[in-house]
C-alpha cells in the first residue's frame, strides 16, 4: 500500500477506534455508577495517571525518533552532494582527454540517483534506478584506477580515489536510512495503550450525566493526528513531509555538470 494511503488508514482507524473505546468505556462506566455508586471510581486516579503518563512517553519518544530519523536522512542528502561535489571537482587531476568522458558518466550517476528518489513508492522502479547507479559506480571505480596507475605524481590516487569512495559510502548509508523505521513493536504498543486511555478516559467520563462529545473529538483527533505526522515522517517521499529543499542541492549540483 502507499505509505501516505497507509498513514491516511492508520489514522482515520485509530481515531474511529479511540471513539470506539471511550464509549464502551463510558458504559462499562455508567454500569459501575448504578451498582456502586460510591466504590465505582475509588482509587483509579494512580492508574489513570500512569497510562496516560505513559501514553505520553510513547508518542514524545516515538515522534523524537522520527524526527532524529528525517534529520539523518537530510544530513546524508547534503553529504552526497558535497562527496560527489568534491570527486567532481577531483576530475580535473585526469588527464584532459579522459575528462569529458568521466562528467557525463558522473552526471548520468546523479541523474539515477535523483531518479530513485523520485520513483519512490515504486520500489521497482526505484531499485532499477539503484542498480544503475551501481553500475556506473564500477564504471567510474574502473576509470579513475586505470587513470591512477598512469599518474606519476600520484594526485589520482591520493585524491581522487578516495573522493569517489566516499562518494560511493554515502549511498549506502542512505539506502540503510531509507528503510529505517520506528520499530513495529513500540507502534503496536503505541496503539495499544492509545485504545486503554480511551477505555479509561470513557470510563472516568461515565460520572457526568451526559457524554462530552467535543472532549471525545478532541482527544481521539490529537491522538489521530499525531500518529498521522509520526507515519508521514517515516515517509518523507510522498506526504504532507518532503525533502525538496535538501534535494536541492542534488539538483543543483547536477545542473552545474557540464
Amino acid at each position: 500500500m502507499n505509505p501516505l494511503a497507509s498513514a491516511i488508514a492508520w489514522s482515520t482507524a485509530l481515531f474511529f477506534a479511540i471513539l470506539a473505546c471511550i464509549e464502551v468505556g463510558y458504559r462499562i462506566g455508567d454500569r459501575s455508577c448504578k451498582r456502586h455508586p460510591e466504590l465505582s471510581h475509588e482509587g483509579l486516579g494512580a492508574i489513570e495517571a500512569a497510562v496516560f503518563a505513559l501514553l505520553g512517553l510513547l508518542l514524545g519518544f516515538s515522534f523524537a525518533g522520527a524526527t532524529s530519523h528525517l534529520a539523518a536522512r537530510r544530513q546524508l542528502i547534503v553529504q552526497e552532494a558535497n562527496a560527489i561535489g568534491t570527486a567532481y571537482l577531483r576530475l580535473d587531476l585526469l588527464p584532459a582527454a579522459e575528462q569529458p568522458e568521466m562528467r557525463g558518466m558522473f552526471r548520468q550517476y546523479l541523474d539515477a540517483r535523483l531518479r530513485m528518489y523520485e520513483e519512490l513508492p515504486d520500489w521497482a522502479s526505484a531499485d532499477q534506478q539503484l542498480a544503475l547507479a551501481k553500475q556506473l559506480q564500477q564504471e567510474i571505480w574502473s576509470r579513475a584506477l586505470t587513470a591512477s596507475r598512469g599518474d606519476q605524481t600520484h594526485d589520482t590516487a591520493r585524491l581522487l580515489i578516495p573522493a569517489l569512495n566516499e562518494m560511493f559510502d554515502v549511498t549506502t548509508a542512505r539506502t540503510v536510512a531509507l528503510h529505517t523505521r520506528l520499530p513495529s513493536l513500540i507502534f503496536s504498543l503505541l496503539v495499544a495503550v492509545a485504545l486503554v486511555s480511551g477505555l479509561l478516559a470513557g470510563f472516568g467520563m461515565a460520572k457526568r450525566r451526559r457524554r462530552a462529545w467535543l472532549h471525545m473529538l478532541l482527544f481521539a483527533i490529537a491522538i489521530s493526528v499525531t500518529i498521522y505526522a509520526l507515519l508521514d515522517m517515516e515517509d518523507p517521499r510522498v506526504g504532507l513531509i518532503q525533502l525538496h529543499s535538501a534535494d536541492n542541492a542534488l539538483l543543483n549540483l547536477r545542473d552545474s555538470i557540464r
